[in-house]
């Protein structure tokens, strides 16, 4: 969640959507976004909505805001009458693990009450190596969770402590296996590269502690340093260089190289994994222009063209939902225009591409000439086999994924 919500317009006390959002309901996959704020300690790179104890005090708790996420989802189910069945639920964070194998069950079966879940629903947790145990793995997955996002980051102990992450280096590897002990199929392991201090040999540690852990996908992102952060004071008083544009492309590549030679293929400009069963359909809902609902503080959410945010804070979101009203904090009534734009944004990112045959003729022009200089696939271009061409970027091309989207839009 970012740490500045858009301004959007006033969103109604009730919650309700304009009946043309509902009116495609259930003909496209929906997800449940379920938002956990909280987090043992705060990372200095962290720019999400997250909240230690001590900055919430009182104010606040896991009791709280699990009563606020019971209200909400009930709200929801009211606002779309008779939900669609998720067929995906993602819970994120803060640390979703902090509220053990019992809360996140509590989480899991509150979104089952209000939602209920598709057959052979994707449901899945992120979760802090340091709050993960074989027993909390074997816990949520007797609860049903189906796929496990597991914070690695890096092994190599000085970018740990640079990105303020308190796990030792093994242990989201050891996690890892331990998640495929407990019986889960679909583990995720995140890493960040690009971090002041990092070395080529740290990366190459890292993606091998990956490869042995034998998950079946990988994210791995740039270092973005964002505005209001300990990382972001640290660069600006000098202690630290600002993330290097040439090194982080020289990362990028060293990623896709290993993974795509170990058999974890991208589908994502930031995302690899095993094959189209191993992709993770939540994230693929947001990036395809799906519907869901997403709860907790903070927490964006979209349905048939109307897109709103929650408040941020646990204290002011457990309050509204006590006093029957809405958390939503503003939204805004996505023009024509403005899901076009999205869609380019977000379909160019994946291996699938963007139907050549969704842009207007300018944008066509654009996308031949971003073919010609080895951005886009030309053979995707010109389709086969009778297909439409697609829009699908090269290895350059994802390199310098968000100049050819704005050349496209």
């Amino acid at each position: 969640m970012p740490s500045v919500l858009p301004p959007g317009e006033p969103a109604p006390a009730d919650g309700a959507v304009p009946p043309s959002a509902l009116a495609s309901l259930g003909r496209r996959p929906f997800g449940v976004y379920v938002h956990v704020p909280f987090c043992a300690t705060r990372c200095g790179y962290c720019d999400f909505n997250t909240y230690t104890a001590g900055e919430l005090g009182t104010a606040a708790s896991p009791a709280s805001w699990l009563a606020g996420l019971r209200a909400e989802l009930e709200l929801a189910a009211r606002v779309l009458g008779g939900p669609p069945a998720a067929d995906t639920v993602f819970v994120g964070g803060g640390t979703p693990s902090l509220l053990g194998a019992a809360g996140l069950a509590e989480v899991l079966g509150a979104v089952r009450d209000t939602f209920g879940l598709a057959g052979g629903a994707e449901v899945t947790t992120e979760s802090n190596p340091e709050s993960t145990s074989p027993e909390f793995f074997a816990g949520i997955r007797a609860a049903g969770y189906t796929r496990v996002s597991l914070g690695m980051q890096s092994v190599a102990s000085h970018v740990l402590r640079t990105l303020d992450r308190t796990h030792t280096p093994g242990r989201a590897a050891e996690a890892a296996r331990e998640a495929r002990a407990a019986g889960f199929e679909h583990v995720n392991l995140d890493l960040i590269y690009g971090t002041p201090g990092e070395r080529p040999d740290d990366l190459d540690a890292s993606l091998d502690a990956v490869l042995e852990a034998g998950v079946d996908h990988v994210s791995a992102y740039a270092l973005i340093v964002e505005e209001g952060t300990a990382l972001a004071r640290r660069i600006a008083r000098g202690e630290l260089p600002a993330p290097d544009d040439d090194v982080l492309a020289s990362r990028y590549e060293r990623i896709d190289a290993v993974l795509s030679g170990a058999g974890l293929h991208w589908y994502e400009v930031s995302n690899w994994a095993s094959g189209p069963h191993a992709w993770c359909r939540h994230n693929l809902g947001y990036w395809l222009g799906c519907d869901w609902w997403g709860a907790g503080p903070g927490a964006h959410s979209h349905v048939g063209g109307v897109r709103w945010w929650n408040v941020k804070h646990p204290a002011r979101y457990a309050e509204l939902l006590a006093g029957g009203r809405s958390p939503a904090a503003a939204r805004e009534l996505l023009s024509a225009a403005d899901r076009q734009v999205e869609r380019v944004m977000l379909e160019l990112r994946l291996s699938d591409g963007l139907a050549v045959d969704v842009l207007d003729e300018p944008a066509q022009a654009q996308a031949r000439a971003a073919a010609e200089e080895g951005l886009l696939d030309p053979d995707a271009m010109a389709g086969v086999n009778g297909q439409h061409g697609r829009c699908v970027l090269t290895p350059r091309g994802r390199l310098l994924a968000d100049a050819v989207i704005r050349r496209l839009v």
